[in-house]
């Protein structure tokens, strides 16, 4: 039953923008959230240029840069990470503060009418209008505002004053502010020293307090330009530590109209040596004047027009379920795009500090698959390579718990775990075999496998000495077991056996013995894997105690699952989400389900069970299941859909589409839920559209959910561009590419470019 109770739907429903005319200060930090703009280089929330004094979160975030807080607990244990990563609230470039009279423009405080408030989600362009009503006069405020695609260092703010009545006399006050802090800084400490401001150059440079991890400090330069009709103007300039203020005033009468540009660099010590940044950023301002702000727009429109050419997802007949995929699309391409190598995606993007900003498994689990499909191999490539990366850290963690091998860690910025709650930091750890797993599905996808051959094997033998060495073997069980661990359900902690955590080992110790004798010889003599090891590897996966029901037909959560108290969600809708209503001891002691768990693993391993196996687990485990993380939903969708549920695929859809739109785990004011957003996709592609890739064969089982008319979408496969549209009939077009055979429904199908399939 779809949970209506729950959804807070503040935005009209519209294909292409986030809109609304509305403006509520009880819901300004959700507004905040869903109107978050990024380019993969810098984001922020959708904070008002001209300041509010009421309930907010203000936050800009630089890609990269963050900072080792020491961690705080009340008793340490061995093994604990010495510091927790902070993506950094990084100086706030958008003020634009307005007087009007000599009263303070402050929506919190004076009146207003007439409120809109877009995002275009064709060009991630933000804006905003209000009327302030003022004594004996109105004046309209039009904002326009965008992070430049192109030139990622660049932000471009508009704004365009126009009386309606009256007279105005208006003072905008342009700054730059880097004494911000992080809303959960312990103790309201500030991450960054001031390094000077310079009134002449426009520019205020700050630098990351220094730390005693060898994380390096991260300087960063801001430099700001007024323009009013193309033209840059002069102003009085004011600076005091790490702040600018850069002041003009007019007068306007009834009908005349003022346009206001502020045009905003932004250079990191990631890529612009401390002591040049200010020539470097004097360079990008001027290649960012040489057009206006129109021809900015454009370029950068230019980019996204490519980007949803092959990537956009089309639905006839449902404007809601339209909205919300074309949202978390645009979220997920201006939090990541793979053109740094040396990023990954980040579970609240630029959007919130929650989490600290760093990379999760999610990445591997959920942005993997769809990047695979509408964007470069070389994209996800690059994603396989970050981990390679860090494959110093993760023996760095493994070794900090007195095993050998690799752990990848829970939470990172750099390899090194930095996530301090030991629950979920050193027994979650089954992320040690679904990052790996990424490899697996990266070669079987595009059929390249020169990178499990190389690179790909240190990743798989490093993780596969660790599971070797977490196993223990019991003698009662004549088998081995898993003890102390945490699957992806985290409402369960410190249990063993974990079923999926298990079975995942497992796959690891099997892929690695299978893809080891291909590697090449230069990735063997590298890894020196003894006969001994891969016998010892052999036996694991072969004797590994994997806990099973067979009345029930299902596999076993963990160990003592059957004596909870089982009863389904139904039962307490009155009381959800229950991490908002609950005890952490009740919600550890009931049979309620945070995500897909045993679940999860059918999805990954999906081609190695039976329909009836999947079946039995679904009805069993989805009923106790609250999708109270952002990552449920999807996984749960493609398996109804595949067992034939089509109401219930529909209904999870829905949830992961319009997750944050709708705000259904009553968190979206903290900040968007990224890397589950790719989920929406996957729940049409691979539920709705059947789409699975075994045994280098693609294959497609289609169906329309009863409230859509039809829907289209573009994958990319081994070098070709396929169309798939399902209305009446499933429909399947080489748009672009060599020949290819494919499986639609259960028939075999050859196409070549420009022909199309039918069933």
């Amino acid at each position: 039953m779809e949970r209506k109770s729950i959804m807070k739907r503040i935005f009209e429903i519209n294909p292409w923008k986030v809109v609304t005319h509305k403006f509520n200060k009880e819901d300004k930090r959700l507004q905040e959230s869903m109107t978050a703009i990024g380019n993969d280089y810098m984001g922020m929330r959708g904070n008002f240029e001209e300041g509010y004094s009421a309930d907010s979160l203000q936050g800009t975030y630089l890609a990269g840069v963050w900072f080792p807080d020491k961690t705080r607990v009340g008793w340490w244990k061995n093994g604990y990470p010495k510091y927790f990563g902070k993506s950094l609230n990084a100086p706030n470039f958008i003020g634009l503060g307005i007087t009007v009279n000599g009263e303070k423009v402050d929506l919190a405080k004076v009146k207003f009418s007439d409120f809109e408030l877009s995002l275009d989600m064709h060009q991630g362009l933000l804006s905003r209008s209000f009327v302030y009503e003022g004594k004996d006069v109105k004046v309209k405020f039009e904002f326009r505002r965008f992070l430049h695609i192109v030139q990622k260092e660049a932000a471009l703010i508009e704004v365009k004053a126009t009386v309606l009545e009256g007279h105005a006399k208006i003072d905008f006050d342009s700054t730059l502010d880097g004494t911000v802090v992080n809303e959960d800084s312990n103790y309201e400490e500030h991450f960054w020293d001031a390094l000077g401001e310079d009134a002449k150059e426009k520019t205020i440079q700050v630098k990351t307090k220094p730390n005693p991890y060898e994380v390096p400090q991260f300087a960063v330069l801001l430099k700001e330009s007024l323009r009013h009709d193309g033209q840059v103007i002069d102003r009085e300039v004011s600076t005091k530590e790490a702040q600018l203020s850069e002041k003009l005033s007019m007068e306007l009468d009834q009908g005349q109209s003022y346009e206001l540009e502020k045009d905003v660099i932004v250079v990191t010590s990631r890529d612009v040596d401390e002591k040049d940044q200010l020539a470097v950023a004097n360079e990008l301002m001027n290649k960012l004047q040489a057009k206006s702000f129109d021809e900015n727009l454009a370029d950068h429109e230019a980019v996204w027009a490519k980007r949803w050419e092959t990537s956009d997802v089309e639905i006839s007949g449902d404007e809601a379920a339209q909205q919300g995929i074309r949202f978390n699309i645009l979220q997920l391409f201006m939090t990541y795009y793979g053109e740094d190598k040396r990023l990954n995606v980040g579970p609240k993007g630029f959007t919130g500090e929650k989490y600290g900003g760093a990379t999760y498994w999610d990445t591997e689990a959920y942005i993997v698959p769809m990047y695979l499909a509408v964007t470069k191999p070389e994209v996800t490539r690059a994603l396989l390579q970050y981990r390679h990366d860090q494959l110093p850290g993760a023996y760095h963690n493994a070794k900090q718990q007195g095993l050998p091998g690799a752990l990848f860690p829970m939470v990172t910025f750099n390899g090194i775990e930095c996530h301090n709650e030991w629950e979920i930091t050193f027994e979650e750890i089954h992320r040690n075999a679904d990052i790996p797993f990424a490899i697996s599905m990266y070669t079987k996808y595009t059929g390249d496998d020169s990178y499990v051959k190389n690179e790909g094997m240190d990743v798989l033998v490093g993780t596969a000495r660790f599971w070797a060495a977490r196993v223990h073997f019991s003698k009662w069980r004549n088998k081995y077991v898993m003890h102390g661990v945490t699957g992806p359900n985290e409402y369960e902690n410190n249990v063993n056996n974990n079923w999926f955590t298990s079975t995942m080992a497992r796959w690891l110790l099997k892929y690695t013995l299978e893809r080891l004798p291909l590697a090449t010889k230069e990735a063997q003599e590298r890894v020196k894997v003894t006969d001994e090891e891969k016998a010892k590897w052999q036996d694991i996966a072969d004797n590994i105690y994997l806990g099973e029901d067979k009345d029930l037909g299902i596999f076993l959560q963990q160990d003592d699952f059957l004596d909870k108290d089982i009863r389904p969600v139904s039962e307490i809708e009155d009381q959800r989400p229950i991490n908002q209503h609950w005890s952490w001891d009740k919600i550890l002691r009931s049979p309620f389900i945070k995500q897909a768990d045993v679940l999860q693993g059918i999805y990954f391993l999906n081609d190695q069970y039976t329909m009836e196996q999947k079946e039995k687990n679904f009805d069993f485990y989805e009923p106790l299941t609250v999708h109270e993380s952002s990552l449920s939903p999807c996984i749960h969708s493609i398996l109804a859909a595949e067992l034939g549920k089509q109401d219930k695929a529909v209904e999870l859809y829905e949830r992961t589409a319009r997750l944050d739109l709708d705000n259904y785990n009553n968190d979206t004011v903290d900040g968007l839920h990224i890397t589950s957003m790719s989920g929406s996709w996957l729940a049409i592609v691979q539920g709705f559209a059947g789409m699975r890739y075994n045994n280098d064969e693609l294959s497609f089982k289609p169906f329309l959910p009863k409230k859509w008319s039809h829907y289209s979408f573009k994958i990319n496969y081994r070098g070709r561009l396929l169309l798939v549209e399902m209305s009446d009939k499933a429909k399947i077009t080489l748009i672009s590419g060599e020949p290819l055979d494919i499986k639609l429904y259960d028939k075999q199908v050859h196409l070549e470019e420009g022909e199309s399939a039918n069933a």
